[in-house]
This record gives structure tokens, sequence and C-alpha cells, in this order.
């Protein structure tokens, strides 16, 4: 029953009629802060078909999924509007409880009929689902067994399917524990997640360009050493707090502001690995000519051989667009990961807009991943344009980082137990 090449099962491997299967998706969405309201689907949109075939198959679902964490706390807000948009989506109702695993939970799975689905309560209401727990705790997967979300809701379910490989980063219960007691199967998102992201690291086209900004340059720095070492990055163009790393690391002094921005959140220590990616992959690495920044509410650029300048640079300039540009046309691959700059305040849009439009247009095989960086997509360019939207943020970084995901393993050891 598994996949050869994965080493597990696909959900439609199984005969789910009348079966009670427990879905774990990923649809943890962009919030707005002000209306506590979703502003991006693409993630509900992505989990849609499982759901669907599940119960055309006649299947009772039982799904769990997440929304927010501690690091995010202002995202974690109940699940209520995540059930209303799958049941506009489905055409079906997908009842919501706000309980995760208590008896009110329980009581919902247990009178679920063929063909039904209930959303459980969100999981980060479970200190044993937040990331605080996971880093501090470090369980095994079989030291979840334990754990409230698991001995509670186990007994009730005859198979597991995980669809949630945004979350594959994480080890937490409701991601690798139900494998050990359950008959398991990966979803389709799953299996075109891994397959995208395949493409890109072992089959990628020629040349391959990988476009890394934004702000949390931890994902740009976590995956850059292994598509340098193995190859399978042939240029990378940098930008966002990045770029600027970047820059400080050729020795270009971007000003005491930009130093202490830095300074302030660790992010200076990225500078020695900076330096050293420029040394070992000389001309691989493509860094901003200039940047934009704000005076007299008017959007100016300067180039970086005029710096020091004490503003805060929240764009690429013009000949940067233009240059990255030529790299991107060229592209046989490209991935996307990290806006150019603070694209969400109109002066600043610039950077990203241009080189968000020139990836949905170029002819290589395009992926675009993290939530910032869709967002984008979806604001700048019309979404078919890309070959692949990834749900994925840190499950992404780390798979691209050549580190093994906790959910992989755990569906692999699944696998072997499995296999007929």
């Amino acid at each position: 029953m598994s996949d050869k090449k994965l080493g597990f099962s696909p959900m439609e491997s199984f005969d789910v009629s009348g079966k009670r299967v427990l879905l774990r998706v990923d649809i943890n969405s962009p919030i707005d802060s002000d209306t506590n309201k979703i502003v991006n689907e693409n993630r509900i949109d992505k989990s849609v078909p499982t759901i669907k075939w599940l119960l055309d198959q006649g299947a009772m679902v039982g799904i769990i999924a997440h929304q927010g964490d501690t690091l995010d706390y202002q995202n974690l807000i109940p699940l209520i509007e995540h059930a209303e948009k799958l049941s506009a989506k489905l055409g079906r109702e997908i009842r919501y409880i706000d309980d995760v695993c208590g008896p009110a939970a329980v009581h919902e799975v247990k009178n679920l009929k063929k063909g039904e689905a209930v959303l459980l309560g969100n999981l980060r209401y479970l200190t044993e689902e937040i990331s605080t727990f996971e880093d501090a705790v470090k369980l095994k997967p079989e030291g979840m067994l334990n754990t409230w979300l698991v001995r509670t809701l186990a007994p009730h379910f005859d198979m597991y399917i995980n669809d949630a490989f945004a979350a594959a980063h994480r080890n937490a219960p409701s991601m690798v524990a139900f494998q050990e007691l359950l008959p398991s199967a990966a979803g389709p998102l799953f299996f075109k997640e891994v397959t995208a992201l395949a493409n890109v690291m072992k089959n990628p086209g020629r040349p391959s360009v990988f476009l890394l900004g934004g702000a949390k340059i931890s994902d740009a720095f976590g995956m850059m050493e292994n598509v340098l070492s193995n190859g399978t990055a042939d240029r990378i163009l940098t930008a966002g707090i990045t770029g600027q790393v970047f820059l400080i690391a050729r020795g270009i002094n971007l000003g005491s502001k930009t130093d202490k921005f830095l300074s302030e959140r660790s992010l200076d220590l990225f500078i020695a690995s900076a330096r050293k990616y420029l040394t070992d992959y000389p001309g691989k690495i493509l860094m901003p000519v200039d940047l934009a920044f704000e005076g007299n509410d008017i959007r100016h650029e300067v180039s970086v051989e005029k710096m020091p300048l004490e503003e805060f640079f929240m764009d690429i300039g013009e000949m940067t667009i233009n240059a990255y540009k030529l790299e991107i046309e060229k592209a046989g691959t490209l991935f996307v990961n990290g806006s150019a700059g603070v694209f969400e305040k109109e002066m600043f849009e610039e950077g990203t807009r241009e080189l968000w439009k020139s990836v949905a247009e170029a002819s290589g095989y395009s992926v675009i991943g993290g939530g910032d960086s869709v967002s984008a997509a979806a604001r700048f360019t019309q979404m078919e344009n890309f070959n692949y939207i990834c749900t994925a943020g840190g499950a992404m970084v780390q798979y691209l980082s050549g580190k093994k995901l906790p959910l992989i393993q755990a569906m692999e050891r699944a696998g072997k137990r499995d296999k007929l």
C-alpha cells in the first residue's frame, strides 16, 4: 500500500467508507488584527479536495487543525470562521465544536454519520500542542501517547490521515503520535507539496534561481548553505533584510540606524555566515545595488555605493529590480521565499510587485512559499500563473535545508508497519 518513493500510503489506497477518520489539516490563516477575520484563504482552499473526497467516500471525519501559537498570540482564535468557509466551499455543513478533545468533542465524533464532518477546536488551546512546549519538553512520538489529545481521541477513530505538510516541521502529538496507534495515510496536498519541493531540490531546470528576502532571515540562511553546497541553486537573489545583511558582509556601511535595527533583533549574528557564503560561493549570490527609503512622505532611491545613509531602507531600488528581472527571465527553475521590501506600505511595494510579476510571467518552473510571499502573490499577480503555491513556511525551509521532517519520519514508520 505504501508509495514506493515516499515510503507511506496515499489516502486513496484505503477503503474509508463507514470509517471514522481523524484528519489533520493545516488551515492556519493570516488574520486581520483589527477584525480577527481571515484575510487569506489559500490553505483552506487547498484542504477542500481532501475533505470532499473523504465525505464522498462515506467517511465520518473528525478534523483537527491549529490557528496561531504562543509566538503569534494575536492569531490564536477559535476555528468557527474556518468551519464556515469550509462549509461554503464544500456546499455541505462542516460542524464546529469549540472543544479540542474533551467530552463535547468526543460526543460529536461518536455521533457522526457517514458523509459527515466536524471541525474540532483549535489545537493550540492545548499546552501539548504549542511550540514552547515542543521546544521545552522534547517528547518523542512514543512518549506522546499519554498526552490528552492522543489518549482521548485515538480510541474513537479507525484511521489517521495527515494532509498538513505546512506543519511537517512540528514535533507535536497531532502531527507525529497518532501514527503510532492507527493505520495512517497522507492526503493529496501532502504529496503535491513534497513533489513540488523535490522538483526544486533534486531535478531543477537550469539555471536554478532562488529569490530570498523578507524580515525572517533565519529562513533564508536556513536553506542557503544546503542549496549552495549541493549545487541546487545557481543564483541567489537577496532582498529585504537578507539583502541588507549581505551588503554589510560585503563591507557596505548602511548606517547606524540599520546597524541598531539588526543588533536589537540579533540579526547581526548572520553577518558572519553571509561573509562565509560570499567567500565560498563567489558570483552565486546577488545583492541589491540600490535601496529605497522615505523622506518627506516621498520614496527616494540611493545607490549602495553612496552609503552610509542614516535611513531605514524599506525596499530595493529600480536598478536592483531590473537586474533581478534579467536573472528571473533566464531561469529554468524559480523558488521564491520572502518579500523584497515592506510591500504592505504602498510606497515600498514596488520591488515585491515587480519581481513577483516577473516570476509569474517567467517560463521557468516556479514555486512560491511562505505566508508573506503567498499574500504578496495574491495581491500583485494571478496565482494560477505560478506552477506551485506551497502552503508551507517552516516545513518548506527545513525540507530545503536538507533536514528530515518529523512528520515524514512518523509517516515512514507507519508505512513500514502498515505495508502489506
